[in-house]
Order: structure tokens, then sequence, then C-alpha cells
């Protein structure tokens, strides 16, 4: 069994433990409705931190400068002309 297998063996293992965790706090506790609670919680703040990293990267990015059409054109020409120049 190689590196990644066993690290692959071992989250699978932790995962079903968790699942396993989690179905006994639900059902086999008083404390069912503070799990779901948290549960509720830790999912739409997980959502609603990654919506505020998305903003907080689009504020704090500076704007692409604007690329005027005259200078494409320009460039365009100048590239043909070289290519026509180095097969001549």
């Amino acid at each position: 069994m190689d590196k990644d297998q066993a690290v692959g063996a071992l989250i699978l293992a932790v995962s079903l433990l968790g699942i396993a965790v989690y179905g006994w706090l639900l059902f086999f506790t008083n404390f069912a409705f503070l799990v779901l609670q948290l549960t509720g919680f830790v999912a739409v703040a997980g959502i609603l931190a990654i919506i505020a990293w998305i903003g907080y990267t689009m504020a704090t990015t500076p704007s692409p400068k604007a690329i005027a059409a005259e200078n494409i054109g320009s460039e365009l020409t100048e590239s043909s002309e070289k290519r026509e120049e180095g097969s001549g």
C-alpha cells in the first residue's frame, strides 16, 4: 500500500467514524436539537464566509487596464508584418 492509498484509507475511516458519531449524537442523546443547530450554523456560516471571501477579493483586486482598440489593431499589424519579414 503506497502513501496515497494509506491517506485515502485514513480519510475513509475518519469519515465513517464521523458519520457514526453524528448519528449517535442525533438519535441516542438528548443533544439532538443542539447538534442540528450547530450543523445548520456551520453550513450557513461556511457558505456565507465563501461569499464574503469572493466579495472581499473582488473589492480589493484592482481592475485591469482597458485596452484601446487602436492599440490592438496596431499590435496585430506589427506582428503580421514581423511574420511576413521572417518568412520572406
